[in-house]
């Protein structure tokens, strides 16, 4: 059990941050779900040995930090704070230009083919 939520969340975010910056936050039952920047430059071994994480892996281009089902909802709403962030900001990155009449037919054809 984590002592204090916001302290292990500022934690988080601090270290993602010494590196590289926040794109998104997403929590499931047990893990906090994040993608920064550039991953590759997280320092993955120091977010292992912030209080509360259990465990770290890299999967699909997400960092998957293992906080458990007591903490993770609490700790993922003080990341939030900890950035000074919105769920709302991080639920979508930049919606994907929309393509061309041209690319969509070449898509079409392309795919037919």
């Amino acid at each position: 059990m984590i002592a204090d939520y916001a302290k292990c969340a500022k934690e988080i975010f601090e270290t993602i941050e010494e590196k590289s910056k926040l794109v998104s936050a997403d929590h499931c039952a047990t893990r906090l779900r994040l993608v920064a920047e550039d991953n590759q430059q997280v320092d993955m071994e120091k977010l292992e040995h912030i209080d509360g994480v259990k465990g770290v892996f890299s999967n699909n281009g997400q960092i998957h930090l293992i906080i458990g089902t007591e903490a993770v909802e609490a700790v993922y709403k003080e990341l939030l704070k900890a950035g000074g962030i919105t769920e709302a900001s991080l639920e979508k990155e930049k919606p994907a230009k929309e393509e061309s009449a041209f690319r969509k037919v070449m898509k079409a054809l392309g795919d037919a083919f």
